[in-house]
């Protein structure tokens, strides 16, 4: 990291399209039946004929209960996500060959129709192949199978003939689903990406790209990921390349703090390509130059990394802090989409034959083992839609600033950077977080000589832009900072929460307790007066609100609290039986416990007894204990599982009311080659030598939500 005077190391380098001549793409159809249109040029998008800096976030749509898909949907809209992208994982729909289930949480026309409701913007990512953490990549057992029985005519992510005809039953099932929801028919998918993480050949692509546009996918644009490299040329303009980078990655094979590249993450930097993601697939040596061609694209990225996973060889415990310097360091390097992989975590769907998760033991996507059920991904919202308050609130800020300064931020260019600083047009941005080798530093975007109208400029601030709302300008605070701001050549002090009238505007900077509370609809602001997340129930989005002048729309606020009331007993049953020998697995990283490993581990009964039934869809059980793996089993189906990284445990009531139901919890070995983080790693190391094993609480946590006066 480059830790010298920003002043003397800055770089005399243009690394934005603007290097280039402004290049225009033609896609799909562009033009919705209202005559809006979705357009895509060398900057980035343009809709209705207006620039916009547009954020993406991710959430799976058959990992989230389909009850509340409007809800979770609702809450990444108010965190400022504008367009979500879901995989279509193959083996969530076919897990028999010509046995297609669109059903209950798998049921993708009903999640588009709510998003289509809420005008929540969708990027459906089709596949074949999608990783996710799911089993075989998404690949159903009786296609790998065929894959090794006849790879002459079904060898995966190839041009082999059966295995293009499986590939295009998938693509015409995942249209009949999404064929009303086209952005041409008033829906929301605008974009459609094909395959993940394929190296190529462009052959297969291409063909894969024809396929879906010949089943009906017309849409305004189609992508796929800049990573890894391709091993040959491609045909400039058919996929537009998104880009990504992670603060720290569970599949990474060494048991250290931040290993590789991790670090320059968070660094701005002229290249769109990370030395990070996929390192277990792709090795940790992948090129990370870019070519002038790739420049001409615009700077889009898919998978920020909202959070982290854990896999049971590394037990990541991210703390919320690490999803802004990501968005800033893309942002200030050019990007004009951040898109984060994952912004809503979810529960893996159960098979009674298999794990559903990526596992060392599959034949394909065999790097790391992950918990069967749970993928929370410890992202701004997670796995029960429970808020995760550092992720959720620094980067809703940012999606803010993003949202009413966008337009203009999108066509300026890069004009100066070095690793922790870079300059686009009228914003500075800086960065000096480095996940557990800085956590003090601060990322932040500051205007500079920022035109707000024609006879007020902001020259410098110590406070970040947040919102123009309520007619005036709000900023939130950066750590260390005295809040003020120079306008029109005019340095004035702020007082945090109260605002200051400054050539007839008022500008307020506030607090950071207020401005977790503080939501802008309809270009005012609302305060959620017990903390949460504000959002507006009902039909039609945000958007439309603002653009009818609503003013007595239903706004609710949710915040999740224990529950007293309700009682829980839990009694041990069996104590721990020895010691588990944790050998390595196929990839040569430690391997998780298999089924028959839970008879001997720690057992306990736990009942919960709920008068009214109908609550149990707010209702949570929050774990709290120590060892290695824990799982909830409902009437002896497995329900929930979790690999220890110091954070609790959550379950669902609903997926236990009314049902036997026990823990299981297996000790961990103070000598088991797994990563911990050093707070972790100081817990288990004062563990007896017979290993770490506690259960210090269960607790009843209920999602309240609340009617929010929109006045």
């Amino acid at each position: 990291m480059n830790n010298k005077c920003i002043l003397t190391s800055l770089l005399s380098i243009v690394i934005s399209v603007g290097a280039f001549a402004q290049q225009t793409f033609s896609f799909g159809t562009n033009t919705n039946p209202e005559g809006v249109k979705f357009e895509v040029d060398s900057k980035g998008f343009v809709i209705g004929g207006k620039h916009v800096l547009p954020v993406m976030g991710e959430l799976h749509y058959a990992r989230v209960p389909e009850k509340d898909w409007r809800r979770e949907i609702l809450k990444m809209k108010a965190g400022g996500i504008t367009v979500v992208a879901t995989y279509c994982f193959w083996i969530h729909h076919e897990e028999e060959e010509g046995k297609w289930d669109w059903s209950g949480n798998k049921n993708l026309h009903k999640f588009l129709q709510i998003c289509k409701e809420e005008g929540m913007p969708v990027v459906l990512r089709i596949g074949p192949f999608c990783h996710g953490e799911v089993y075989q990549g998404g690949f159903p057992v009786w296609m790998v199978d065929k894959s090794i029985a006849d790879p002459k005519n079904y060898k995966l992510r190839s041009l082999a003939p059966g295995f293009m005809a499986a590939t295009q039953r998938l693509y015409s099932n995942i249209y009949a689903q999404a064929s009303d929801m086209m952005w041409k028919d008033g829906g929301p998918v605008v974009g459609v990406q094909i395959e993940n993480e394929c190296r190529g050949p462009w052959g297969y692509y291409m063909a894969l790209k024809n396929m879906a546009v010949s089943i009906g996918f017309d849409t305004p644009f189609y992508t796929r990921t800049g990573w890894p490299k391709l091993n040959g040329n491609e045909e400039f303009g058919k996929m537009l390349p998104l880009y990504g980078d992670y603060a720290d990655g569970f599949w990474d094979r060494v048991l250290t703090d931040m290993p590789g590249d991790y670090p320059k993450a968070f660094i701005f930097k002229d290249t769109r390509l990370s030395g990070v993601i996929a390192t277990e697939t792709f090795g940790s040596n992948q090129d990370t130059k870019m070519d002038g061609k790739d420049l001409q694209y615009p700077y889009l990225t898919c998978e920020l990394g909202g959070g982290m996973t854990v896999a049971y060889h590394r037990r990541l415990n991210m703390s919320g802090n690490e999803p802004l310097p990501l968005a800033i360091c893309k942002v200030g390097s050019g990007s004009n989409l951040p898109g984060y992989y994952m912004y809503h975590g979810g529960t893996n769907p159960y098979n009674p034959a298999h794990t559903m998760a990526e596992c060392q033991a599959s034949r394909t996507t065999a790097y790391n083992d992950l918990p069967h059920m749970s993928y929370d991904f410890q992202c701004p919202l997670g796995e029960m839609g429970q808020l995760n308050e550092n992720a959720y609130h620094q980067t809703r800020w940012f999606h803010q600033f993003l949202s009413d300064w966008g337009e203009e931020l999108s066509q300026m260019d890069v004009d100066s950077l070095s690793d922790n600083y870079a300059r686009r047009g009228s914003f500075v941005f800086r960065n000096t977080y480095v996940r557990i080798i800085n956590e003090e530093g601060v990322a932040s975007v500051t205007p500079h000589n920022l035109d707000l109208d024609k006879e007020l400029k902001i020259n410098a601030a110590t406070v970040q832009p947040f919102a123009k709302a309520d007619g005036g300008y709000y900023f939130v605070p950066i750590k260390g900072e005295k809040p003020s701001v120079t306008v029109n050549g005019k340095k004035y002090a702020l007082q945090f929460d109260r605002p200051k009238m400054i050539c007839g505007k008022a500008f307020t900077a506030l607090s950071q307790a207020k401005a977790k509370t503080a939501f802008v609809i309809g270009g005012k602001l609302h305060y959620a007066k017990h903390g949460g997340v504000v959002f507006e129930m009902g039909n039609g989005g945000l958007e439309a609100e603002a653009e009818s002048g609503m003013k007595n729309a239903a706004i609710v606020e949710e915040f999740w609290q224990k529950n007293s009331s309700i009682g829980v007993e839990c009694s041990k049953n069996q104590d721990a039986i020895g010691l588990r020998q944790v050998n390595l697995g196929g990839q040569k990283v430690a391997e998780q416990p298999s089924d028959a490993d839970f008879d001997n581990a720690a057992i306990y009964s736990i009942n919960v007894s709920v008068p009214d039934a109908e609550k149990c869809d707010d209702l949570f059980l929050q774990i709290n204990y120590k060892g290695d793996v824990a799982r909830v089993y409902a009437d002896g189906v497995l329900v929930e599982d979790n690999f220890w990284n110091g954070k609790p445990m959550l379950v669902r009531m609903s997926s236990i009311v009314g049902k036997k139901v026990e823990l299981r919890i297996l000790p961990l070995s103070k000598t088991a080659p797994i990563y911990f983080q050093k707070e972790q790693k100081a817990i288990l190391d004062s563990a007896p030598e017979s290993g770490l094993l506690s259960l210090d609480s269960v607790e009843v946590l209920e999602r309240i939500t609340v009617p929010l006066d929109a006045e």
